[in-house]
């Protein structure tokens, strides 16, 4: 799967938790928190909807890492099998 293919979806689940936004309207470089004004029970789902999409487990203590598109698409990448 290409970079730009789990961007997409990435952002197709991120309008799931917040549907006032468009795709387009993400910044990739921005806190998404901050951005979307999703809380920790969102990130939470955000966190089971990439594994059910991508089959990526991202342990509790890593997420707070992921603060933008940005990394999340580089830690799906890298976590992909």
């Amino acid at each position: 799967m290409t970079t730009e293919a789990i961007t997409q979806q990435l952002l197709e689940l991120l309008v799931e938790l917040a549907p006032e936004f468009e795709t387009s309207e993400i910044e990739h470089d921005e806190d998404l928190r901050e951005q979307l004004d999703i809380d920790s029970m969102d990130f939470h789902q955000l966190a089971a909807r990439i594994y059910e999409v991508f089959g990526v487990d991202i342990p509790e203590a890593e997420r707070v890492e992921l603060t933008t598109v940005e990394r999340c698409v580089a830690y799906i990448g890298a976590h992909r099998t």
